[in-house]
């Protein structure tokens, strides 16, 4: 059963191994593979292959990443979620040839679907980024 606090504990290490670029195969354990759904601004992604790809791609273009969740507001039913995520997200960024790298500051507002994974965990099924408030002074994407 899916409980407040197993959710909670999905969002802290989901965005911890962001912050750290984890090796991919430690981040897969926390989504499911078949029907995975995850709808980011620039792209939509599905299953395994696809946070692959987007996955490997981020962690090319952002350093220095933080991410701090503001809130993680859980409606439960059964086995089943929708949580509601705000994180601050900071992170630097550079693109050729500019001669110095730019500093990303939002909050980004998010959906997210979980299931139980039948060991008192969550698993994210589907994910989106419904929006993006920059910061007074933030670089944008």
């Amino acid at each position: 059963m899916l409980t407040q606090e197993s959710i909670e504990k999905l969002a802290a290490v989901w965005y911890r191994k962001l912050d750290v670029h984890a090796p991919q195969v430690e981040l897969l354990p926390l989504i499911i593979d078949e029907g995975l759904e995850m709808v980011f601004p620039e792209a939509t992604v599905y299953g395994w292959a696809g946070f692959e790809g987007w996955f490997q791609r981020v962690i090319r273009i952002f350093f220095d990443e933080v991410h701090t969740v503001k809130t993680v507001e859980s409606t439960i039913t059964g086995d089943t979620a929708t949580v509601k995520v705000v994180v601050q997200w900071e992170a630097s960024v550079w693109n050729a040839p500019e001669a110095y790298s730019k500093r990303i500051s939002c909050d980004a507002f998010q959906t997210w679907e979980v299931k139980s994974d039948g060991n008192g965990g969550a698993l994210i099924t589907k994910y989106v980024v419904d929006g993006i408030e920059y910061h007074e002074g933030s670089a944008t994407l």
